[in-house]
This record gives C-alpha cells, sequence and structure tokens, in this order.
C-alpha cells in the first residue's frame, strides 16, 4: 500500500509540475489552452473553469496540455487565429514546449531548497566505520563484518577512512593485522589483501589496487545552512544530478550499463515507497532526483517527447519554414515505436526482478 500511494504522489506531483510548465509558458504567450489533463485516455474527472477543461485521465503514466490550433491541418477561426499554437512565432513555441521540462528542473531546486533549509545540508562521515563488505572477499573470510570499526591496521592508529585505503594499498599484498571495535569488544584478524579492478560509478574499470572488500560507511551528518547556501548548494545537487543522469545515458548507450538495469513504473513504485517507509525526507530527495531524470528524459531527442519537438521547431527557425506534413508524421509514427518498445522493455524488467526476488525469497 505505501508503494502504491508513494508512486501516486510521487508521479502525481511531478507530472503536474511538468504539465504547468507548458500550461503557464502557454498562457504567458496568449495562446489559448482548451484542456489541462493529468494522465491520458478516457476521462475520469473533469470540470471546465474559464475556457479550459481541467482533467484526471485513466492512464496515470503521463498528462498533457492541450492548445488550440496545436494539430496541423487544425480549422482556426480568423478572429481567434491569434491565440493559436501554430500562429505563435517559432520562438514562443520553442518555449512552450521547452516549460515543461524546465518546470521539473526547476522543482527539484526547490525540492532540495526546502530540504537543505530545513533539514541542513549533508555531508559525509568521515569515520573507519565498514559499511558493506564483498561477497566473497578476503575480509569475509577472516570474519569482518559491516558495522566493524577499525582502530588500527598494523598497530598504527587510524582515524579516516582514508588511512584505512592508503594502508591497504601500501602493504603491497603482504598481510596486515587489522584491529577493529565490535560492540564495546577489541578484535583482531589478519588479512592478505588481493589485487582487485577498481571500478568507477557506472561499473567501468578505472585501475587495480589492493583490497581486503570492504566498503566504508555512507553515514552523513547534517550542517545548518543559510538561504543563500541552502539555494547555492541546490543548484548545484540538481547540475550534479542533470549531469549523471546525461553520462548514465550515454553508458547505456555504450553498453557500459547493461539494458537490465533500466526499470520502469513498477521499480518507482517499489523505490517510492521504500522511501516514504524511511521517512519523508527521503520520500522528497527521490522526488527531487526523478523530477531532474524526467526534466532530462523529456529532453532526449525522441518525436513525441518534448525534445523531438524542439528538434522540430530549432529545424524550422533554421530552414525559416516548418517541415513536411509527410516527414512528421512519419517521425511521429517512429517516436510512438520507440517508446512504446522502450516501456514493453522496462515493463519486462520490472516483473523479470520480480519474479527472481520472489523464486530467491
Amino acid at each position: 500500500m505505501n508503494s502504491l500511494l508513494s508512486f501516486i504522489l510521487v508521479l502525481g506531483v511531478l507530472i503536474f509540475v511538468h504539465e504547468l510548465g507548458h500550461f503557464l509558458f502557454a498562457k504567458l504567450c496568449g495562446v489559448k489552452v482548451l484542456k489541462f489533463s493529468l494522465g491520458f485516455g478516457n476521462r475520469v474527472w473533469g470540470r471546465q473553469w474559464g475556457e479550459t477543461e481541467y482533467l484526471i485521465s485513466a492512464f496515470p503514466l503521463g498528462g498533457y496540455v492541450k492548445m488550440y490550433g496545436e494539430q496541423e491541418g487544425e480549422e482556426v477561426q480568423a478572429a481567434e487565429r491569434h491565440r493559436s499554437f501554430s500562429h505563435k512565432p517559432v520562438w514562443q513555441r520553442f518555449g512552450i514546449v521547452f516549460g515543461g521540462p524546465l518546470f521539473n528542473l526547476v522543482f527539484a531546486v526547490l525540492l532540495f531548497f526546502v530540504l537543505f533549509v530545513f533539514v541542513g545540508l549533508p555531508e559525509p562521515v568521515d569515520s573507519t566505520k565498514i559499511g558493506e563488505i564483498t561477497p566473497g572477499s578476503v575480509a569475509e573470510q577472516v570474519g569482518l563484518k559491516t558495522g566493524d570499526e577499525i582502530r588500527t591496521i598494523n598497530d598504527r592508529p587510524i582515524t579516516t577512512w582514508t588511512q584505512v585505503s592508503d594502508a591497504i594499498k601500501d602493504s603491497q599484498g603482504r598481510p596486515v593485522t587489522v584491529a577493529v571495535e565490535r560492540g564495546g569488544e577489541q578484535l583482531t584478524v589478519t588479512a592478505q589483501p588481493t589485487m582487485q579492478k577498481v571500478k568507477n560509478l557506472f561499473g567501468e574499470e578505472v585501475g587495480e589496487r589492493y583490497m581486503l572488500g570492504i566498503v566504508r560507511s555512507d553515514e552523513v551528518r547534517y550542517r545548518a545552512a543559510g538561504l543563500g547556501e541552502s539555494a547555492r548548494a541546490a543548484v548545484v545537487q540538481t547540475w550534479n544530478l542533470g549531469y549523471l543522469t546525461v553520462v548514465g545515458i550515454v553508458k547505456m548507450v555504450q553498453r557500459v550499463i547493461p539494458a537490465s538495469e533500466l526499470g520502469g513504473p513498477i521499480r518507482i513504485a517499489e523505490i517510492a515507497g521504500q522511501q516514504l517507509e524511511a521517512g519523508w525526507m527521503n520520500l522528497l530527495y527521490f522526488m527531487g532526483l526523478l523530477s531532474v531524470n524526467l526534466g532530462i528524459l523529456n529532453l532526449l531527442p525522441i518525436p513525441v517527447l518534448d525534445g523531438g519537438h524542439l528538434v522540430f521547431l530549432s529545424l524550422e527557425a533554421v530552414r525559416r519554414r516548418p517541415l513536411g506534413e509527410r516527414t512528421m508524421e512519419i517521425s511521429q509514427k517512429i517516436g510512438i515505436a520507440v517508446l512504446g518498445t522502450l516501456m514493453v522493455f522496462v515493463f519486462y524488467n520490472d516483473i523479470v526482478r520480480l519474479i527472481k526476488r520472489w523464486l530467491v525469497s
């Protein structure tokens, strides 16, 4: 139930923010908005306010803003020509289309700003606590456990994780004596580091060094920050997440990251439920992360997505005339086919992941 409720909350808010960007930019440019819908398909609820009908539709994975004169060949009355989307200058149409992804990115900045103001700026705790033991590693074989705090290596006092890493790396494969504290007790083990491949965030090999198979604890503390510092940190956080999203897409195209890592709505619902159980702060951070991802993914140059429309509008600005109707039609069909295939694939990944978990349990 937590997963379903948090999924509806997170996705509903992000879709609303995205479509609100299109809506407000359209209003700013004087375009008549006919419909504002959360979801696609059959109408579940709707109400007319002014010239716009506000809807909640049956299929929740998306939304749309329907503007007057938006479709090619749509009949536009001469008296309302100035309110037609297709009759606006190309730079205004570009802004309206770009408004959705832009609002997702701005919303992420706002979420992180609120978190940093009320909770504080997260800073990693530089401790010697072991956060994870690699299965089958030397550390596991000698009995080291998650939560152990390393006190000395070869009788030399250790106070930072950098000292832990350097001591093991500099051992050149010779056995090291590691003294740890566990539950108030002092324990000593002897382990022989092995040469292992070092991988970066995306799983690429970036070198080799001697390791035991221990990972530092990811504990953080929160430091109080003012409005200015929180605002700067929120922008930096959004930029960094956007950069990682773009690099992640590139790595997936390069097949560095396996396509099986892609997750769909079921995976999002699972993670959202886990974050809600961990606390509202975690859920809001996850919402910010997802908002960045949604903004970046919508800018991909795929027809049907906002990025595809932006490419068409850019070409129109260069050519001084829109692309041919036949070209647009073929492009839209290709875009629908690509997105449909991707949707089926991520659902397949989600279902396979669920089945594997069920078999293991």
